[in-house]
């Protein structure tokens, strides 16, 4: 094997920002559950909250921000309506397709959790951007 290739320096900066990376994930999985959520569930809270235009997204448009298949999607919105925390409407302008927004509870739910993350991101942020430097050169 190249010795040059073995101790290649971005090989090295790849790793270690991916093991950040997933760090970060398993404490956001972990946030989650401890809430009574699964990851995806947390995902979707957050998507209809932070990249929607009215408050409500569409199951189509949430399977494409979640790289999920719209059958999961469907799945998601099941399991957290159930809990309350999302409510599905019919879209004023399309009567055919299906909204999703955050009930007040999910609101309530998905608020306790992102103050959670934002100050994990807040404690690992400046170790983020060092390992990001590696990479603009």
């Amino acid at each position: 094997m190249d010795p040059k290739r073995q101790q290649d320096p971005d090989y090295a900066a790849l790793a270690r920002f991916r093991h950040a990376l997933r760090k970060f994930l398993v404490f956001s999985e972990a946030a989650a559950g401890a809430a009574g959520l699964t990851a995806q569930q947390h995902q979707v809270l957050l998507a209809i909250a932070g990249l929607s235009q009215d408050g409500a997204l569409s199951i189509g448009e949430l399977a494409e921000i979640l790289i999920l298949r719209h059958h999961s999607v469907v799945e998601l919105v099941d399991r957290l309506s159930k809990l309350g925390l999302v409510e599905r409407m019919a879209d004023p302008a399309d009567g055919r397709r299906v909204l999703v927004r955050l009930s007040e509870a999910g609101r309530q739910k998905l608020q306790t959790l992102s103050e959670t993350h934002l100050k994990e991101l807040a404690a690992i942020g400046p170790a983020l951007s060092a390992l990001l430097q590696a990479f603009r050169g």
